[in-house]
């Protein structure tokens, strides 16, 4: 099953703010920070948060992490849409199309923390993540 959640984009406040989601919609809150996964050489960016995904009970995901200082960040387009599942031919095919006439920020590949993952923005501007789990088996 493949899954399209909404990805926010912070500057330094993802903690705080995914915090204030969870007090909003209930649910479980994971984060994980640039230093658990050695994702930045920035000593500054050491303790923000890479990745947080809050789960409700009722299947709400929201997802969000700290913009890294090398990237612009501009609150009102820090945003991005998710896509992530299993099914690796069907999340690389929505990749290929979304990234037709787009660009493409960072080319499917391993990630640190074990998935194939991949961001591009399509030719309407819109920026799509997309995450691929190894096959349960």
């Amino acid at each position: 099953m493949t899954t399209l959640n909404p990805y926010l984009g912070f500057r330094d406040n993802a903690k705080e703010a995914m915090t204030f989601y969870q007090a909003v919609f209930g649910g479980e809150l994971n984060m994980s920070s640039f230093a658990e996964y050695h994702a930045s050489e920035d000593p500054a960016e050491q303790d923000k948060i890479m990745h947080g995904m809050l789960t409700t009970e009722n299947g709400m995901v929201l997802m969000g992490a700290d913009t890294p200082n090398s990237m612009d960040y501009t609150p009102g387009n820090n945003f991005s849409v998710s896509l992530s599942g299993s099914d690796e031919a069907e999340l690389r095919g929505y990749f290929d199309k979304l990234a037709d006439g787009g660009t493409i920020a960072v080319p499917l590949a391993k990630a640190p923390w074990g998935d194939t993952f991949g961001m591009c923005k399509d030719k309407f501007g819109v920026d799509w993540l997309v995450n691929i789990a190894p096959a349960a088996g």
